[in-house]
């Protein structure tokens, strides 16, 4: 086992030849030492030499062709509840740079970090938007060079999002994609399918109409601008009705986007033609409606004093609610999907839930499938899973047609990949907050085996962090899904929220590994995170890399240069040594219920939290500021002594731990302080 914390070990210390043949061996299930940033340096010759000594050749050499497929351990599973149990990693490739270079983070990462999350992989929309999707088209920015040089054959973004996630699932990873239900409000769907999609009708900030056929004027108007400008592909141009034929019975999808846009392989034509029928449209006055967060969702207005000017002059106002609440959103550059016909022609912004428009329904849920099975990923993660609009709350009975993310799951489970999960992005917040009525029930409804929550939202030992915590353990135990414990998201690596992350930051890791009671998530960077105790550069945050904004007039918001990896060299090292304790103690955990010692306690009365699993104690102090005493847990039985085996500390209390039969005293525990002991009968 891993030795004590010792104050003389080196935190500059880095990875080095013993540390990669311990991996090739199998001795460990990651390089240890090796940081990301300098996991990014190694070449792709690199990469594949050590992945070829420790999985074999023939399986390295497989896996980088893209015609082939390599399973992930989970693909046996008869359902997908394995994600309850799983310790996710989210990886934003926009901030490592390509698909390929998120192996050579991978080789970082321990066995127990069992599946990886990978943020939008398609062509972005506005402000290069990841969850702006403009097309089904994987985003060029992500091929990697270096590896096309190595492996020609590998000469497009998608056979190398393949290969990497065969790589991937040879090193043990199962591979999740997001499932969004919205678009970049021009996208290639909307413009190629404007009846799946909500339109309204302004002049000079006014809204002059949004009934619901407007989609059929902007039909018309998507069919004059091929009649005066031409299919992008030279093809013959059908008669109208054939062009939007619904069933695709003689124009497939595939060809009506090659029509309108050009050839899949050409990304500056297609988007170039994309922005110009754009144009045509919104000329006349015509837009998607913008989607929108939280009650009530609908009946909105135009601000004509509040608007932006893009590039070509052009005004795009600002949408209000007419009632807002407190969580109420407007998401401007996003357009939902039309799932639902409207009551009285939207005259009353009305959805009639009785009849949903099954086509979409359909087209969403076959294309995110075609998506699934040709990567071969093996969950996904439903962004904005909070959204449910029925104002009368969930209903009792699951209808055929309730939530789109639901239904995509449904949908590959059906096409026979039953070990699919689905990882949900909600907040469990407290009914008609976030969506209207009880989101634990809507989270239930839709087969959701793991939330993401909202810890990463609170700084750890507060009432809010506390009180959620135990929330999160009761759900666990008394509902079919199970919340995350989530250390850090690249929603939240955000100087905005940098007051969450300036305390507690070994505890969330240490309580996310060794705890399982609940699944975990900790997004990539946080293991070399500094403190921020004043605001880092812009290039240091995750968040601002899920968007590209070259605007030196947004300060705030603008990136120069690549991501910038942390340089908090002893937060690493503490990351490290818990992994390699971690290493050793999870594999024990198996089939082990968690014992709680101490629980969360919302009142702040008490900021220790303890459990047990078999033979081993783990200890944490919550309060960042302050040593904690007067610390006794129950004696589990007697004779049987606490032995300390790690401290994240500089150095351990200088107090044995003692039993009187009925409880423990343990020393004192410095601020942010964790510790691992093991139960033993005393060395005599």
């Amino acid at each position: 086992m891993p030795d004590i914390f010792s104050p003389a070990a080196d935190p500059e210390s880095g990875f080095g030849p013993t540390s990669v043949a311990d991996y090739e061996r199998g001795k460990r299930s990651f390089i240890v030492g090796l940081d990301p940033g300098s996991a990014q340096l190694l070449t792709a010759y690199q990469v594949v030499e050590i992945l070829s000594r420790r999985l074999g050749a023939d399986t390295v050499q497989k896996a980088l062709q893209a015609e082939s497929t390599l399973e992930s351990s989970c693909c046996g599973e008869v359902n997908g509840n394995w994600l309850k149990s799983s310790r996710m990693v989210g990886i934003n490739v926009r901030t490592v740079g390509s698909f390929f270079n998120v192996v050579k983070y991978a080789l970082t990462l321990p066995a127990f970090h069992d599946s990886i999350h990978l943020l939008p992989i398609w062509e972005p929309g506005v402000v290069g938007s990841l969850y702006g999707m403009v097309s089904w088209e994987i985003n060029p920015e992500f091929f990697s060079a270096e590896l096309h040089a190595m492996m020609p054959g590998l000469n497009t973004p998608d056979a190398q999002l393949k290969a990497t996630i065969n790589l991937l699932h040879a090193m043990g990873f199962a591979v999740g994609m997001d499932v969004i239900p919205h678009t970049d409000r021009f996208s290639e769907m909307v413009l190629a399918n404007p009846r799946f999609f909500e339109w309204v009708r302004q002049r000079e900030g006014y809204l002059l109409d949004h009934k619901e056929e407007l989609w059929r004027e902007v039909e018309q108007l998507v069919y004059a601008f091929l009649q005066e400008f031409g299919t992008a592909d030279g093809s013959e141009l059908p008669d109208f009705p054939a062009f939007f034929l619904t069933d695709e019975s003689d124009i497939t999808q595939e060809s009506r986007l090659r029509m309108l846009f050009g050839h899949p392989a050409n990304y500056g034509d297609r988007q170039r033609r994309r922005v110009a029928l754009m144009r045509y449209v919104i000329a006349e006055g015509y837009e998607t409606l913008p989607m929108t967060m939280a009650p009530p969702y609908r009946v909105l207005h135009l601000n004509p004093n509040h608007y932006t000017v893009d590039e070509a002059g052009c005004r795009w106002y600002q949408y209000e609610f007419d009632e807002p609440q407190q969580m109420s959103r407007v998401f401007g550059p996003l357009t939902r999907y039309r799932l639902f016909n409207s009551k009285d022609s939207n005259l009353y912004w009305e959805l009639d839930f009785e009849r949903p428009i099954i086509e979409v329904w359909e087209y969403v849920a076959r294309n995110y499938a075609d998506c699934r099975q040709k990567y071969n990923f093996d969950f996904m993660r439903g962004d904005m899973t909070h959204v449910q609009m029925r104002q009368e709350g969930v209903p009792s009975q699951l209808p055929s047609y309730y939530d789109l993310l639901a239904y995509v799951k449904r949908h590959i489970v059906s096409e026979g990949c039953g070990y699919f999960a689905f990882f949900a992005e909600s907040f469990l917040g407290a009914p008609d907050y976030m969506s209207y009525g009880d989101e634990i029930a809507h989270l239930e409804m839709i087969g959701a085996e793991v939330t993401l929550g909202d810890l990463q939202s609170t700084v750890v030992g507060s009432a809010l962090f506390t009180t959620r915590f135990r929330q999160y353990l009761d759900i666990a135990y008394t509902r079919t899904f199970k919340p995350s414990f989530t250390v850090i998201t690249a929603d939240k690596d955000d100087p905005r929220f940098d007051s969450f992350y300036q305390t507690g930051n070994l505890v969330r890791y240490f309580v996310a590994l060794f705890m399982p009671e609940l699944p975990s998530y900790v997004g990539a960077g946080f293991e070399l995170r500094g403190m921020h105790k004043q605001r880092a550069p812009n290039e240091a945050y995750s968040k601002l890399f899920v968007f590209q904004i070259s605007d030196p007039s947004e300060s705030d918001k603008v990136t120069t240069g690549p991501y910038q990896w942390g340089q908090n060299r002893q937060h690493f090292y503490c990351i490290t040594r818990l992994r390699e304790w971690a290493e050793v103690l999870v594999p024990h955990f198996s089939g082990r219920p968690v014992e709680w010692l101490a629980y969360p306690d919302p009142t702040l009365s008490c900021f220790y939290i303890a459990w047990c699993i078999g033979d081993y104690l783990f200890l944490c102090n919550l309060n960042g500021t302050d040593i904690t005493r007067h610390i006794s847990i129950g004696q589990k039985q007697t004779g049987i002594i606490p032995q300390l085996l790690y401290t994240t500390a500089s150095e351990a209390g200088k107090d044995t731990p003692s039993g009187n039969g009925i409880f423990y005293t343990l020393p004192p525990l410095l601020p942010d302080e964790c510790r691992i002991y093991r139960l033993a009968l005393p060395v005599t």
